[in-house]
């Protein structure tokens, strides 16, 4: 039997615009939201952890592999979503959270990370080594040379081949997602406007230099495994700038890809793009659309508003502590700015702006904090207690009282939340086409 993955990418391959959202987040809000949407559409739902969030070492969320898939699969049983349709993958995994290494501490951490995640049960790994390490050779513009990248690929491939060998409850082997051109995790930091465009040339030349360093290793089978190829697309988003996607660029690109019978590309940094923008992205062979920022954005947006509602709803009232999320967020941000300090510029009210309200959106780094979730446990257990009143949710979540009027959702906190991110994943799903394939 087919896997869904299969089925979209042959649909892409017999010349139907249809493809799928990944959803790199951690956040069990954003799962539930993603697998909600999936449950409306009749599809599967991909789910991605990236290299930063979950690791051996646990991540920013606190989570080595294994515990992610325990935890995606408890979502999925209490969300009623068969397992089966739930793809797992790993996005960005390579140097990244060891680029302040030296190369070769960098990529044995690197093999760890993807040995860890096959082992897990991932079967969609995006294998990326493409950010230099401490000690590498870069160019004037800060890039591996593709030799270098293509080899590091194939040595990461090599270590999730073996790790593949290793599962004795799952024989599947794993696909692959490649590429040297791969848009800055998260973001634009402020002062970078615009992102080229990958030229066919350079495009061509990274999957022949892949594809040969696979075969120097032994790894045809993998090769014949690998499904797309992340390339610069020119749409990205900063702290409050988007820059949009420009079908008339990405021509020769489209173009080019349509003669390849095997690989489709993945699109990084599609959030905040509009519906029509990602429609055009998936008409453009860009079968794979991932998103994350935007989902914890609109995450952000269903909190700070819940929060409003109990402060004008519940302050008052005896024996209530209210959560007060938003000043415990700027605490939390202010007590530990690892998380936003490179990417956030200006004076101190621009700065905080920036941690609250950015596109970049690097406050969902704090969101798995213990102080963090014991306060929207708090929050919901207030507003669960105290039913929001349909004049506040008018005012702070006009959406969403609409919907409860409607009687499409109940005025429960989480469904609230649920309604909220869902209105992200309902243009993915519509652009993608979903359940039609």
């Amino acid at each position: 039997m087919k896997s869904y993955l299969q089925k979209i990418l042959e649909a892409q391959k017999g010349g139907q615009s249809v493809g799928v959202t990944s959803v790199c987040s951690a956040n069990q809000f954003v799962l539930e939201a993603a697998m909600r949407q999936a449950k409306c559409d009749g599809t599967s739902v991909c789910i991605e952890s990236t290299s930063n969030q979950v690791n051996q070492f646990g991540g920013y969320a606190y989570m080595a592999p294994k515990q992610f898939v325990a935890f995606v699969k408890r979502i999925a049983k209490e969300m009623n979503l068969p397992r089966p349709r739930v793809i797992l993958g790993g996005d960005h995994l390579g140097t990244g959270p060891w680029r302040a290494e030296c190369a070769e501490t960098a990529m044995g951490h690197a093999r760890n990370l993807v040995r860890a995640y096959v082992l897990a049960g991932y079967n969609k790994l995006h294998l990326d080594p493409s950010m230099p390490c401490k000690d590498d050779p870069v160019d004037r513009d800060e890039h591996l040379p593709v030799e270098l990248v293509a080899e590091r690929t194939a040595s990461l491939c090599e270590t999730a081949e073996a790790a593949a060998a290793q599962r004795s409850n799952d024989r599947t082997r794993p696909v692959y997602v490649v590429g040297t051109e791969v848009p800055t995790p998260g973001g634009l930091k402020d002062g970078k406007n615009e992102l080229s465009v990958s030229n066919v040339t350079d495009v061509e030349l990274t999957i022949e230099t892949i594809q040969r360093a696979f075969k120097s290793r032994g790894l045809q089978s993998a090769w014949d495994r690998t499904i797309a190829l992340v390339v610069e697309t020119g749409a990205a988003f900063r702290t409050d700038t988007v820059i949009e996607y420009k079908k008339a660029n990405l021509r020769e690109l489209s173009s080019f890809i349509e003669t390849n019978n095997q690989l489709v590309f993945e699109a990084h940094s599609t959030d905040y793009q509009t519906q029509r923008a990602l429609t055009e992205m998936v008409e453009d062979h860009f079968a794979i659309l991932k998103v994350g920022p935007c989902l914890t954005f609109s995450l952000r947006e269903a909190l700070y508003a819940l929060s409003r509602i109990e402060e004008e709803w519940l302050t008052h009232q005896r024996g209530v502590t209210p959560s007060g999320i938003p000043q415990l967020m700027e605490n939390l941000m202010n007590k530990n700015p690892t998380y936003w300090m490179d990417h956030y510029s200006g004076d101190k009210d621009q700065l905080r702006y920036a941690r609250h309200y950015s596109y970049s959106d690097r406050i969902r780094y704090y969101w798995s904090h213990p102080e963090c979730r014991d306060a929207v446990a708090r929050l919901l257990a207030n507003l669960t207690l105290h039913q929001p009143p349909l004049p506040l949710l008018s005012q702070y979540m006009p959406l969403q009282y609409e919907a409860v009027r409607q009687g499409r959702i109940r005025p429960s906190p989480v469904e609230l939340i649920h309604s909220k991110i869902m209105e992200v994943t309902a243009h993915y799903s519509a652009a993608c086409k979903a359940g039609t394939v």
